[in-house]
């Protein structure tokens, strides 16, 4: 079935979000997506099938941009408050959890936040972007965006791949095997490829999930074997997997085969499956691309 990158970035969050740190044996014995969503070992309170931080965070920028809002700090932290107090969820890492709890607004975010983290959640929020059309726009939008929680070199680099592996597909800048030089000549790292990722278990820092994520979409060809592939590196595989697939449902080049049972059991509820298409619906009738992907059907 084929889904908006919103949502393609929701699913991959919600069935990595059942694996994130769990044990190598547990990743191989239940890694199937079409099998379905399977409760985490170390998180019995999180029922299979919801979402994190990953995409909660993503649709605050997703609504910024349906919003046209102006990206501006303040509102953009603002835009972060308002998605985690009207639906508060776990995923974070505890202190930021333990942070949002405290803080009331985007001022008192601005004041108190120590952005100082070249970890993934700058990274992991970023796909969506890519769906500007204008890379100075993308790249400056996404730093931006990125600067409020992850101020450093590292981590705004690793957000602006992730949202230029979206854009990449979604504007048809070319072909999937040359993806990676695509994202090496607009963000260049010495002695390092990010269609390179050699396997590993994937650490916290944002270049590893990115340079996961793109190696397995430059390595597969269907959604369903890269979601696989980027569940069966182990570590933190709901970013891996959320990035990957937003970037992926917008490539011709890609089978757009995630398994029904993925949509049929994703969380409902106000901002649940239903909220995500008809973001998914607005942020594609904003920014129509290139792409030759149909659009997400309206049921």
């Amino acid at each position: 079935m084929t889904v908006g990158p919103l949502t393609a970035l929701a699913l991959g969050d919600a069935f990595g979000f059942g694996f994130e740190y769990a044990p190598p044996v547990f990743v191989q014995a239940n890694n199937f997506p079409r099998r379905g969503y399977v409760q985490h070992p170390g998180r019995p309170g999180n029922k299979p099938g919801t979402y994190s931080d990953d995409t909660q965070m993503s649709l605050a920028l997703a609504e910024a941009l349906i919003d046209e809002m102006p990206w501006e700090q303040p509102r953009l932290a603002q835009r972060f408050v308002n998605a985690f107090k009207r639906d508060p969820r776990v995923g974070y890492a505890q202190r930021f959890y333990d942070f949002l709890v405290e803080i009331q607004d985007g001022e008192e975010f601005l004041a108190k936040i120590q952005p100082d983290s070249d970890k993934s959640g700058g990274a992991m929020r970023s796909p969506i972007l890519g769906l500007l059309p204008d890379l100075p726009t993308l790249i400056g939008h996404t730093r931006l965006q990125c600067a409020l929680t992850h101020n450093t070199p590292a981590g705004k680099a690793a957000a602006v791949v992730a949202a230029l592996m979206l854009h990449y597909f979604h504007y048809d800048l070319g072909t999937k095997k040359d993806l990676g030089e695509f994202l090496d000549g607009i963000v260049p790292v010495r002695n390092f490829h990010w269609c390179q990722w050699d396997g590993r278990p994937v650490g916290s820092k944002g270049w590893q999930s990115v340079a996961a994520a793109a190696t397995a979409v430059f390595k597969y060809g269907s959604m369903a074997d890269i979601l696989r592939a980027c569940v069966a590196y182990t570590g933190d595989v709901d970013t891996v997997a959320c990035i990957a697939l937003a970037a992926a449902s917008r490539s011709i080049e890609i089978e757009q085969d995630l398994p029904e049972i993925l949509m049929h059991d994703f969380e409902g509820g106000e901002y649940g499956w239903s909220y995500l298409e008809v973001l998914d619906m607005a942020l594609l009738n904003r920014f129509p691309g290139a792409t030759e992907c149909p659009p997400p059907v309206d049921e």
